[in-house]
């Protein structure tokens, strides 16, 4: 028997096992981290940096501003051949500085009700020049944050002001809350657009157009981007109580909005000031809290998406992937996911000199998914490619992927790959919004281009307004490998002219194909354990079927098992006693105030299958009489 088994382990280590072979037949799944480094930036005991606004020195020094008040410039933040970086100290008793830019020798930062000029005129690194360019009002209200400087290719700087919170979103408490504003080289203030409730992150791009991220909450019933034009007003009712300024540019009121719950791209045809989003960011599904964002253009050091956005999530302390177009002269494009695992709230990212993406950090008071109330990391690309859907266009009857590398034909041209469906949210004073009108598109024909980086699909019930689900889960590339990522959510506010796509009988959709029925192991039935009827164990759910589908369903984005994340464990569920029925009902109707001690509100679910929930809510009762189990076990052992 041991020189049999002596045998096995030789086979197995020569590769020339049967399961072996099998193994080298199917490649290992990769990872984020196989492309994209995190690496965190060394932080002192005794500073707390939590970073509201990041400032690349040319020098390769980078100035961090802090919720605290604080400027700090950071020697070495590269950390070279593995040396720590240094910490000085360049400013003080700045008053919730969330914003941070360097400009011709002198620092920029944004307060609370102040932009302040910040120099150092005799070189030894701290500030003791302060000028005020620009103030405002402020009520005091604590969530009148205000962001930026961004600077534009003249020179002058945009700023963003989140609207006060009095249980609603409300601007009226101090003037041009909830607008974006310009400041003048001369320091004059003008107003731009209004309708932003919580706009943390904004950007001017290369064509010197402002899109900035908006998050969930009065009439926003997820979190999105939108390109701001002079006049707009982005959907948010809090900053119109300033449209009668005479130097507002637009004079919509509050009483001129539809508060019916009917999709945003129908209230848009009422109001045409209305500014439809250029991409949503599905809630809970991609993302919570939408913050800050960058374009590349790094002309190819981050990796293959020159010219596409990376939008961090402060909530879910990640970074996301943005592509967009113009159609019809609008823009409108696509959302992908890109990296998680950051070690805290993802709110200030720029573009360090070298190509990385540097990426400021806090949590206190927000919550987040990273573990940390503050910290400092970069995203570095290792110069890997990955498998990505590069982009999704629309065209006249449908969609065209574009990949990163070389598809398998064979896997492409198959529609049993492809799930795609269209839903969108409720515009209404509400806060937050259900997913609505969801339906399936059905797919009539695959072109794959000669290149086979191109995948074209036509579809039935391509909707206006609506947000399309693209998710070609079973594409593999010629190594046989799958996506990194296999979904991206399209806004399609337009449709572009054009010719549909004439096609052959071969790529023809024939028939629709349904997914495979569930080869799931029943629970077994419970059996007396010493004249005590044994509690159903956790392990007896297919617990790798429920894990696909936490994913799937983006809960493991706000939930863990037995650790708190943005929202309560598993493990804590379950101590409520739900029935599977009532867990049912709370992920289609949460109520907040049953955890009073968490500060993000879930979302409403009613997308997600009944049937997928009760699954989910089965295994988390599981895990408490799994627990209960284990108790009664220690008990009998005892006696």
């Amino acid at each position: 028997m041991k020189r049999y088994y002596q045998l096995l382990l030789t086979l197995g280590l020569l590769g020339l096992g049967a399961s072996s072979g099998i193994a080298q037949n199917k490649p290992k799944p990769l990872t984020e981290e196989d492309f994209y480094e995190i690496k965190t930036v060394a932080i002192p005991d005794g500073i707390r940096l939590e970073a509201g606004g990041l400032a690349p020195m040319p020098d390769g020094r980078l100035g961090v501003c802090t919720r605290r008040g604080e400027i700090w410039i950071i020697e070495n933040p590269y950390q070279t051949n593995g040396t720590k970086p240094s910490y000085k100290l360049f400013a003080s008793g700045l008053h919730e500085s969330l914003g941070l830019a360097y400009r011709d020798g002198s620092f920029y930062c944004t307060q609370r009700g102040e932009l302040t000029k910040l120099t150092d005129t005799d070189g030894d690194d701290k500030a003791d020049l302060y000028e005020n360019v620009a103030n405002w009002d402020l009520s005091g209200n604590y969530h009148e944050y205000s962001y930026g400087p961004v600077f534009d290719k003249n020179g002058d700087m945009y700023l963003t002001f989140n609207v006060a919170w009095v249980g609603y979103g409300e601007g009226k408490l101090a003037k041009w809350r909830g607008w974006l504003v310009k400041v003048t080289k001369d320091g004059k203030l003008e107003p731009v657009a209004t309708g932003l409730r919580s706009p943390a992150g904004f950007t001017v791009n290369s064509n010197g157009d402002v899109l900035f991220g908006e998050n969930q909450g009065d009439w926003v019933g997820s979190g999105r981007v939108t390109h701001l034009e002079k006049g707009d007003f982005a959907g948010n009712a809090g900053g119109l109580y300033w449209t009668k300024e005479p130097d507002s540019p637009l004079k919509l009121t509050r009483e001129d909005l539809p508060d019916t719950g009917e999709p945003m791209y129908e209230a848009a045809k009422k109001v045409k000031a209305l500014k439809l989003p250029a991409v949503w960011f599905p809630h809970a599904i991609m993302g919570i809290s939408t913050a800050d964002m960058i374009e590349d253009e790094t002309n190819g050091k981050f990796g293959p998406f020159q010219g596409q956005y990376i939008v961090f999530d402060q909530g879910q302390s990640k970074a996301m992937r943005m592509s967009l177009e113009k159609v019809n002269g609008k823009y409108q494009g696509a959302c992908y996911p890109f990296r998680e695992g950051f070690q805290s709230g993802t709110v200030r990212a720029r573009w360090g000199n070298d190509g990385s993406i540097f990426v400021g950090m806090t949590s206190r008071g927000w919550g987040s998914t990273g573990k940390d109330l503050y910290g400092l990391q970069r995203l570095v690309w290792n110069g890997r490619l990955p498998f990505e859907m590069k982009t999704i266009s629309a065209k006249p009857d449908g969609f065209e992927i574009e990949f990163t590398q070389p598809v398998d034909a064979k896997t492409a041209a198959d529609a049993a790959n492809y799930e795609l469906k269209s839903f969108t949210y409720k515009y209404h004073h509400n806060y937050g919004s259900p997913i609505i009108n969801q339906e399936k598109t059905p797919l009539k024909g695959i072109i794959v281009s000669a290149d086979r980086k191109k995948v074209r699909l036509v579809i039935d019930n391509l909707r206006k307004g609506y947000i399309h689900e693209v998710r070609p889960s079973g594409i593999l590339n010629e190594e046989g490998q799958p996506l990194l990522h296999e979904v991206g959510y399209y806004t399609l506010n337009n449709i572009p002219d054009g010719e549909a796509a004439q096609l052959t009988e071969s790529q023809k959709v024939k028939a629709s194909t349904a997914p495979a029925p569930s080869t799931s192991t029943p629970a077994k039935k419970t059996t007396p354990v010493n004249g005590t009827k044994k509690v159903a164990d956790a392990g007896l759910i297919d617990s790798k079927q429920v894990a696909a589908l936490l994913k799937k369903h983006a809960c493991t984005s706000c939930h863990a098992e037995a650790t708190r994340v943005v929202g309560p464990p598993f493990t804590e569920v379950a101590k409520r006693n739900y029935t599977n029925e009532q867990i049912l009902e709370l992920v289609y109707h949460p109520k907040p105030e049953n955890w009073p001690d968490y500060a993000t509100e879930m979302a409403s679910m009613t997308h997600v299958p009944k049937a997928d929930v009760l699954k989910i809510a089965a295994w988390i009762n599981a895990l408490g009489k799994k627990k209960a189990q284990a108790d009664l076990n220690k008990l009998e052992n005892h006696d």
